[in-house]
């Protein structure tokens, strides 16, 4: 009962600092004025990356495991903000603990995507890595200060993989490390059956139980990434919304989906847990 009274709190009073103009951050405004982000930019205004990653404290200098990179947007944020000191680890699922075959043809193309497409960025500033986590030793075990998994959560539930990615993820944190979430959120009523991580949207408590369960407490909520335009309940799930446009098969629908924008998300810190 205490942790959900946390969160409610958390949710309805983010930290002013937290949304404090990225202007007043020297090294967030270079990172986001690089010239390899000119096609990410117009996105800017669904995930607000200042306001996001000032959440999840991250700072530079650190060592941060970008849980599926992906097409990279955040990791063009993230390696010239961590800078020359920093590091940043590309951390792709690993396919062995998938269970949906689908799920493991997709991810045992991350790692040769990301190398394929990465000189591209022409990234500047963090030492980068790109590995999956069944690549990850023993030596890799506390070496991390933030874990951060943007839109993933969904996909690691349909595979069957989230809770070994989450054990492999705690192991790797620092003893004061800590993992930061944003989840297509679906309303709190939804049913089961629309959770399931096939529609892209979770509720956010379920979220906050399953993290719980691998060794992590949650510290806080942020309304950052909200967007309570998005009625989350859309039959062709999350990708009905921009940028991918499902089922908007005529220019007015378009033009009324693009008024909702991109979905709405939950903002979540986590502390692991000795």
């Amino acid at each position: 009962m205490r942790l959900k009274l946390l969160v409610a709190a958390m949710a309805l009073a983010t930290p002013a600092a937290v949304l404090a103009d990225h202007h007043a951050n020297p090294a967030m405004e270079a990172a986001l004025a690089q010239d390899n982000r000119a096609d990410d930019r117009a996105r800017d205004q669904y995930r607000h990356p200042a306001e996001t990653l000032a959440f999840f404290q991250v700072e530079p200098g650190m060592t941060v495991a970008d849980f599926m990179p992906s097409g990279g947007w955040y990791t063009r944020v993230l390696v010239p903000y961590l800078g020359a000191d920093g590091h940043y680890i590309g951390l792709n699922p690993d396919p062995a603990l998938i269970t949906d075959q689908g799920g493991k043809d997709y991810t045992s193309k991350m790692v040769p995507r990301f190398a394929e497409q990465s000189p591209a960025w022409n990234l500047s500033g963090a030492k980068v890595d790109n590995m999956t986590t069944g690549d990850l030793t023993d030596a890799h075990d506390g070496t991390v200060d933030r874990a951060l998994i943007f839109r993933e959560m969904h996909n690691m539930k349909r595979w069957g993989s989230a809770g070994a990615e989450l054990d492999r993820i705690h192991d790797l944190l620092k003893d004061d490390g800590m993992l930061g979430i944003v989840q297509h959120r679906a309303r709190a009523d939804a049913p089961d059956a629309y959770v399931d991580g096939s529609k892209g949207y979770l509720r956010q408590q379920d979220v906050i139980d399953m993290v719980g369960q691998h060794g992590f407490e949650l510290v806080g909520a942020s309304e950052i990434n909200a967007n309570a335009k998005d009625p989350a309940n859309w039959e062709g799930g999350v990708w009905s919304l921009p940028p991918s446009y499902s089922g908007a098969e005529d220019e007015a629908t378009r033009t009324a989906r693009a008024a909702i924008g991109e979905s709405d998300r939950m903002t979540l810190l986590f502390r692991k847990r000795g």
